[in-house]
């Protein structure tokens, strides 16, 4: 086979993906995004079981939990095998991974043919926090949670497995190549020894909330701020304006990143009226 080296002009015609995570504090309107995107092409992951948010929303669903249970299997063993069939395997992939070329000839016998979500361009996934709980979840009863010697569970050889399980699973959606990824997860927020405030990721484990922002292009954040003043302050009490925070250096210690350079350090939030997440998926 020879090699195919992509020319510009090749590249400059291809459709441009982009993955994004979005953070903020729950009920600050993150699901309520998935409304601005285009229901003919955008499939809902729900791993959450709460489409209340989107209950007018026209486009097509997958609930995990609901779909696990009917094979009778993890529902993070569904969420591995999900993005498995939409990326296609990892040709890196040893047979025994969940994301090997064995592995996807077998989902795609069992669940669906590949070819099924052709006509998705952009893929919602409802949450990262919840997707880290099930890998926690799952990660506790495999052998690696469990003590060599006394066969009592282990807590750090548990976070050790989830780590690896949902960065490996974020790498792989990341690495599908014709659709756009949008993973919403809750903002934390807490106070150090000294009392300041900080912000980060609801994640269990920290190995993914630390590599984040090298798996997705885009990381915003969905603030509430406070305009009293004349300039935007955070306050996600008070504050009665939404607003997502796209650059890293902030001032504001949200996690955020914008590899685009197109958004500015503030914008807009999407209601029925606008598209920013439809701009930037398109």
């Amino acid at each position: 086979m020879a090699l195919h080296i992509i020319s510009a002009d090749e590249r400059m015609k291809q459709r441009q993906k982009v993955n994004i995570a979005l953070f903020g504090p729950s009920g600050s309107g993150k699901t309520f995004q998935a409304n601005t995107l285009d229901p003919a092409t955008t499939l809902f992951v729900d791993l959450e079981a709460g489409t209340l948010a989107i209950q007018g929303w026209r486009g097509d669903v997958i609930n995990v939990r609901e779909e696990a249970a009917k094979m009778g299997v993890h529902p993070w063993e569904f969420a591995r095998a999900l993005v498995c069939l939409l990326g296609g395997p990892d040709p890196s992939a040893p047979p025994t991974s969940p994301y090997s070329a064995t592995a996807f000839a077998f989902y795609q016998e069992s669940l669906a043919p590949a070819s099924a979500f052709d006509k998705y361009e952009t893929v919602f996934v409802d949450s990262i926090t919840v997707a880290g709980r099930m890998a926690l979840s799952w990660s506790k009863t495999q052998p690696e949670a469990l003590s060599e010697k006394t066969g009592k569970p282990d807590t750090r050889g548990a976070y050790g497995l989830l780590g690896q399980e949902l960065v490996t699973w974020l790498t792989q959606a990341q690495h599908i190549r014709t659709k756009n990824i949008i993973t919403v997860g809750i903002l934390d927020v807490t106070k150090d020894d000294f009392g300041r405030v900080q912000y980060e990721p609801q994640i269990d484990g920290s190995k993914a909330g630390r590599e984040l922002p090298g798996i997705f292009d885009e990381v915003l954040t969905l603030g509430l701020f406070d305009l009293s003043s004349g300039t935007p302050t955070l306050d996600l009490v008070k504050g009665t304006q939404r607003g997502f925070v796209c650059h890293q250096n902030n001032g504001y210690g949200v996690p955020a990143k914008d590899r685009s350079g197109r958004l500015d350090l503030i914008e807009a939030p999407d209601c029925p009226s606008s598209e920013h997440l439809a701009q930037l998926v398109a």
